[in-house]
């Protein structure tokens, strides 16, 4: 499953890399160093939520658009991590018992009598 501070970094970056910016100019905006806002968008940093409405007003979209999108992205990859495990489960066994396939591991282990002393 995917970690939301790289969502979100990746996210933030596609919105800077659409608008054709660079990190300079986004992190001059936002009034945030140009290496704090890299590692944010490298998902290595945790924006704090006034950060972020600070980088979003820099390019100029919304938080919540920023917020539906991770959504979007963080549902696409639950969806495909729970596929996998679905995939990766194994098959069940058939049931056990008398004429319906191997008797229990217990019924097949030798008990030994008890001797009074």
């Amino acid at each position: 499953m995917p970690v939301l501070r790289e969502v979100v970094g990746s996210s933030l970056r596609a919105a800077r890399m659409r608008q054709a910016r660079t990190l300079r100019e986004v992190s001059s905006s936002a009034r945030v160093s140009l290496g704090y806002l890299s590692e944010i968008e490298r998902g290595q940093k945790e924006a704090s939520s006034e950060l972020l409405a600070a980088i979003c007003r820099a390019l100029d979209v919304e938080l919540s658009d920023l917020f539906a999108e991770v959504s979007q992205t963080l549902r696409r990859e639950e969806k495909l991590a729970a596929a996998g495990r679905l995939a990766a489960v194994p098959a069940v066994a058939a049931p056990v018992g008398p004429g319906r396939g191997p008797a229990p591991a217990e019924a097949s282990v030798r008990r030994l009598p008890t001797v009074a002393a």
